[in-house]
């Protein structure tokens, strides 16, 4: 059975009456366990051992209280987006299995939810069925979609959806890029060609580049943000399958190694299950037994 970091924590500062090495050590564990990454969780650790030196002692509920300062520190505040200019293009970037066309269909609720017209564009041209399931996400989120056939040029697709939603009057653009493997530098170099047709239409496009993480992968998130973020301008960060069983130190580690921040957090299947991202709401969750 998967423990949350809620009781990875728990375990750690159990019956403890002050915070010794062995405590620092059992907390350090539990970081690591949660994916939060050796740079990142050294950080966390120096910094709660200048803090316990300092007060030298303090109750379980006060060292929680340290950490969750300590954890919300490293990661990068949040904006909201300024989805006003229009049309508002945003490129979707990440590797195959991570829920990167489910996180489309999602977005696009959202915002249709927001009264904006949304439109999608179908450049993952290269996998068999992906046009056809985004496509059956643009039916279920009820709004538009470009699409051409398998095995088009994806650079092109992309050029047709933005000049289609200048020519729509659409307010937000998401487009879908194929599933890229972060080690294969071919793939990798089609983003650029995506982004710079898009410039045709928009010289200022994307507006944004979210890469969406799989936060159950764990530390091979920290390989797929490193390889996109040489790729392409990555602006924000969407983590899918976030829960309380879940390794949620994942989005602490990766935001604050790549100074990227997360915009919005996948937490089930159905297409409303999206939230923008709330740092203090997440830090706080990390120490409740509920899920995220």
């Amino acid at each position: 059975m998967a423990f949350s970091f809620f009781q990875k924590i728990g375990r750690a500062i159990a019956g403890k009456s002050r915070v010794d090495d062995d405590t620092l050590d059992a907390i350090e564990e539990a970081l690591i366990e949660s994916d939060m990454g050796v740079d990142t969780t050294l950080k966390i650790i120096d910094n709660l051992e200048e803090r316990v030196d300092r007060d030298k002692y303090m109750s379980q509920d006060e060292l929680r209280g340290m950490l969750r300062e300590e954890i919300a520190a490293l990661i990068p505040d949040t904006k909201p987006l300024e989805t006003s200019t229009k049309p508002y293009v945003i490129l979707v970037v990440g590797v195959n299995g991570v829920g990167k066309t489910t996180t489309i269909g999602k977005l696009a609720r959202y915002w249709k939810g927001q009264g904006k017209k949304v439109l999608l564009g179908a450049a993952d041209t290269f996998r068999a069925a992906a046009v056809d399931q985004i496509e059956i996400w643009a039916e279920r989120a009820g709004v538009e979609i470009v699409k051409q056939q398998m095995g088009s040029d994806p650079a092109a697709v992309a050029y047709d959806t933005v000049k289609a939603a200048v020519a729509r009057g659409s307010d937000i653009v998401l487009i879908d890029t194929a599933g890229r493997l972060h080690n294969r530098v071919d793939l990798m170099n089609e983003l650029t060609k995506i982004r710079n047709s898009v410039r045709k239409v928009l010289p200022e496009a994307p507006s944004e580049v979210l890469l969406v993480l799989d936060a159950s992968t764990g530390q091979n998130a920290f390989a797929q943000a490193k390889e996109f973020a040489r790729a392409t301008d990555i602006t924000g960060l969407v983590v899918t399958k976030l829960d309380g069983t879940a390794k949620g130190g994942v989005v602490v580690g990766v935001s604050d190694r790549f100074g990227i921040p997360v915009r919005f957090i996948g937490v089930g299947e159905k297409i409303e299950d999206i939230r923008p991202f709330d740092k203090q709401s997440f830090v706080e969750a990390l120490f409740k037994p509920e899920d995220i």
